[in-house]
Parts: C-alpha cells; sequence; structure tokens
C-alpha cells in the first residue's frame, strides 16, 4: 500500500511519557543508583526487556486503527540516554519502522531527557537543538530540569517546528513551583520568536508533559496564545485524563498546534485522542482503569507507563 495514498492521507504526530526508561547500570554523573539490580528498584535484564517489549507495542499501535501506521513522528520523556532509546527501536515491534532518533542528553539530576522519532520515509530531519531552561528553586539555586527539544523538519513536504517539553514537576505543591512551568512557557515563546525570524508564518507543534493541566495559569495564560490551538483543553473539560495523582486525573500531556494546521489547502488537524486502551489500564482494584504502570512506589508492577500517550491526526495534501 502506497502510504501517501493510505487512510485519506492521515499522519500520527504523537507523545508518550515513557515513565523512567532506565537502563540497569549506575551512571555516576546522575541519580539512577535506584535503577539498578541492587537498588530500590532491583532494576534488572528481566525487567527492562519486559518494559521495552510493552512500551514498543503501544507505541506501533498508536493511530494505526485511522492510518494503517505507527505515527509518523512521536515525542517522548523520560528516557535516560540515546541507548535506551535504540534498545526500544531494536524490538520486534519497532525494528522494521525505520525511525530516526533526536536526543541530547538534559543537565536533569535523575537524567531523565525528552527525545524525538520520526519515520524516515515520511519525514526530513533539516536541524535539531536542546534549548536549556534556566530556573532556580525558592533557595536561589539551579533546578536541573529537561531541556526544551527543538526539531525542525518536513513532514512529506510540509515544513514543520516540533518542540518537545518535559517541564519542571509539582513535587513541592503545584502551587509553589508553577513559577518554574510559566517560565518554561515563556522561554517556549522565546524560541518561536527565533523562529519567525527565520520562517514567515512557521508552523508549529507544541508538545509535552507540562505537568500542569490545560486550564492551569501556564498553560491557558502564557503557552497557548491566540496564534495556538490546544485540542485537549476540551478533552480535559469532559473528565478525561493521561494520569491520576491522589485519585483525580490529569491531563499534563498535550499537543498543541499553530493555528495554520488547523485548516490550510494543504495540511489540516483532523482531531486529537488519548490513547487509553483497555490493556493499558488497570484491570481491578482500588486502581482499576489507572495507567498500568511499572512501579507503585518501589513495588515492581511491570506495567507500561503512569502516563498515557496522546496523538492527533494531520491530513497533507502532497
Amino acid at each position: 500500500m502506497n502510504e501517501t495514498a493510505s487512510k485519506h492521507n492521515l499522519y500520527i504526530i504523537a507523545f508518550y511519557n515513557l515513565e523512567n526508561l532506565f537502563d540497569t547500570t549506575e551512571n555516576p554523573k546522575i541519580l539512577d543508583k535506584d535503577f539498578t539490580p541492587e537498588g530500590r528498584n532491583k532494576w534488572n535484564t528481566k525487567r527492562y526487556q519486559k518494559k521495552l517489549k510493552r512500551l514498543s507495542n503501544v507505541i506501533a499501535q498508536i493511530g494505526e486503527k485511522e492510518t494503517g501506521f505507527s505515527p509518523a513522528v512521536i515525542g517522548i520523556a523520560e528516557v535516560e540516554n540515546r541507548e535506551v532509546i535504540e534498545d526500544l527501536l531494536r524490538t520486534n515491534n519497532l525494528q522494521e519502522k525505520q525511525y530516526g532518533i533526536v536526543h541530547f542528553d538534559s543537565p536533569d539530576e535523575r537524567g531523565v531527557d525528552v527525545a524525538f522519532l520520526y519515520r524516515k520515509n515520511v519525514f526530513e530531519l533539516l536541524d535539531a537543538q536542546p534549548i536549556t531552561l534556566l530556573v532556580e528553586n525558592e533557595e536561589g539555586i539551579r533546578d536541573l530540569t529537561r531541556d526544551i527539544l527543538l526539531v525542525k523538519g518536513k513532514l512529506e513536504g510540509k515544513l514543520i517546528y516540533f518542540l518537545i517539553n518535559h517541564w519542571p514537576s509539582r513535587r513541592n505543591g503545584d502551587n509553589q513551583t508553577e513559577y518554574k512551568r510559566i517560565q518554561a512557557a515563556q522561554l517556549v515563546h522565546e524560541v518561536i520568536a527565533k523562529i519567525k525570524k527565520e520562517t514567515i508564518d512557521p508552523a508549529i507543534i507544541i508538545m509535552g508533559d507540562f505537568n500542569d493541566n490545560p486550564t492551569n495559569i501556564s498553560i491557558q495564560e502564557h503557552l497557548v496564545t491566540e496564534e495556538f490551538f490546544n485540542p485537549y483543553a476540551s478533552i480535559f473539560n469532559n473528565g478525561l485524563g493521561t494520569l491520576t495523582y491522589k485519585r483525580q486525573w490529569h491531563l499534563f500531556d498535550q499537543i498543541i498546534l499553530s493555528k495554520n494546521l488547523v485548516d490550510t489547502e494543504d495540511i489540516s488537524y483532523q482531531n486529537a485522542n488519548i490513547f487509553n486502551e483497555e490493556y493499558l489500564k488497570e484491570w481491578k482494584g482500588k486502581n482499576k482503569g489507572r495507567p498500568y504502570r511499572t512501579y507503585i512506589g518501589k513495588w515492581h508492577q511491570g506495567g507500561y507507563s503512569d502516563h498515557f500517550p496522546v496523538y492527533v491526526a494531520l491530513k497533507i495534501i502532497a
């Protein structure tokens, strides 16, 4: 089947927080001791291989029902290094998909990074660079967090800029850490201002785990300006989410589009979804229906991730 003619010219853009995809070897430069055979989580080769198999199965299936193919591009979060991504792509589920990798090591103290995967037969990589987010904690000490990843390329010949994010966490309270995520949103727009200097009316996709919902100030007031459309705002308003915390659903994982991607002659947004198939959920007990994660505390469940993936479909007329 000719891909460009398949399923009405639809292409899937996805994002997935992989929940601590670490190798089993301790790296003295980062805080990864828990994810070693001797560490708190007793993280070993068998558990690692099981997680790779499960995650790769999910990635291969995102949007497949709609397009007949795995995602054209996918942003991922919480990967330790390039090697774990390569291991992921070597699995039986993904080894024939011919994904390329964009990854840079970030200064995050735990060593978890964002990355970008693209199917080489539909996406042409032109440029990529990490954008460092400089934020401080309340004591004035730098908070070592994830870089924002900027990727420039052509999806079936259409120039698109991607910004992949994993914003500072809520670990010390959402209100107490909100300023960090506002700074992240402001940095995104600094990058967009530079993009506009090289490209007139650029097509931009902002994706990531923002550690905030569509209704939070960082997203609603600082990130989604009048030039952008956030399809996950209505999804969240309908009570859906990608993760739970204290029995509440949150939708931290979002894909936000510049409005020139929503409806033009040659490219148009079709829909947005959460990939929350039943097999990704807890099937019994008090956590029934929530993401079937790898660990709860130090207890190894052997699941997938504590987040569901998200994806949007774009129609491209070549």
